[in-house]
């Protein structure tokens, strides 16, 4: 197997041809595991496309609100099929092997759009705060400009801080084992088989890993305080009631996407207390089950986009 050397200050770096995906070898039953893939991968596009085309068809949907909610559902479609086909394809061609340059696009694109989620989940808590502590204002502050803005904002930060993450790989050389355990080519695992200094790599993913799921999260929780905080001083029970429901769906979706993450990088990636078996697995689920679970458990429950989604089934239906 021959290895790309390139010169870096003055010292050779070695770049292997590539990656060999070793995380779920060692699992009994993984054919039902793939399957069960395979299934939460087709709902993710069916249902997250549904959302995009609903709100793209009707222009009374091109509102602040729901130009959050299609922004989601892009970010879970792309999220979803930057690992789970691949997954799909060792498993169905017994091929295994990541050529490295491919490794770092499949890197790139997953931890950009996981980076993204978590900030999506963020704008959606800050449309609700607007929507629930300032209703008279709301059409003023909430605009289309300034969520168009907001959201651009979160994307050229992910694709810069990613791309950066991600550059500092190829200072790494690899001249010992390729064989990354993990269901992708996973940022951690990777750097760890380097046989030079990764002490820089470790410091970036460490710092990221906090600034993206805390920093969001942060937001998340103070934007909650002053929504409980207005409700409270709500004088009638049905308003009360009506403002925290619409504010369930989406705790759901901070649930499924926080709680897993979190635990899993506090004990793997830094006490490294996990079983190495059960981090490939529970962080393959954290991954893949929020983009499914999101149109289902927020979008779709919208009065606006399910109202659509009946009709158009129904006009489906009625031209077969």
């Amino acid at each position: 197997m021959s290895f790309l050397r390139t010169v870096l200050n003055d010292s050779v770096i070695i770049h292997p041809p590539g990656f060999y995906i070793i995380g779920f070898q060692t699992f009994p039953f993984i054919s039902v595991y793939y399957i069960f893939l395979l299934f939460v991968y087709v709902v993710t596009l069916l249902f997250n496309s549904l959302v995009i085309y609903i709100i793209a068809s009707n222009r009374s949907l091109h509102t602040p609100k729901f130009f959050a909610v299609t922004n989601l559902a892009v970010i879970d479609v792309t999220l979803s099929t930057s690992i789970i086909p691949g997954m799909i394809k060792i498993f169905l061609f017994k091929d295994n092997f990541v050529p490295f340059n491919l490794c770092l696009v499949q890197m790139y694109v997953y931890y950009t759009f996981m980076d993204l989620e978590s900030f999506a989940l963020a704008i959606l808590a800050y449309d609700r705060l607007i929507a629930i502590c300032f209703p008279l204002r709301q059409n003023s502050i909430n605009t289309l400009r300034s969520m168009s803005c907001i959201v651009g904002l979160t994307w050229c930060f992910c694709l810069g801080i990613s791309a950066f993450a991600i550059g500092i790989m190829t200072q790494l050389s690899f001249c010992g084992s390729l064989n990354v355990f993990s269901y992708f080519c996973d940022y951690a695992p990777v750097f760890r088989l380097a046989c030079n200094d990764n002490t820089l790599q470790w410091s970036v993913g460490s710092s990221l890993s906090v600034l993206i799921l805390g920093g969001p999260l942060i937001l998340i929780f103070l934007s909650y305080v002053s929504i409980l905080v207005t409700v409270f001083k709500m004088k009638s029970l049905d308003s009360r009631v009506k403002a925290l429901a619409t504010s369930v769906e989406h705790l759901i979706l901070v649930a499924v996407f926080y709680i897993p993450l979190i635990t899993i990088f506090t004990v793997g990636f830094y006490l490294r207390l996990i079983d190495p078996d059960q981090r490939v697995l529970s962080l393959s689920l954290a991954s893949c089950i929020p983009p499914c679970v999101n149109p289902i458990v927020y979008s779709l429950k919208t009065k606006e986009i399910k109202t659509r989604a009946l009709a158009l089934v129904r006009k489906t239906y009625r031209h077969r």
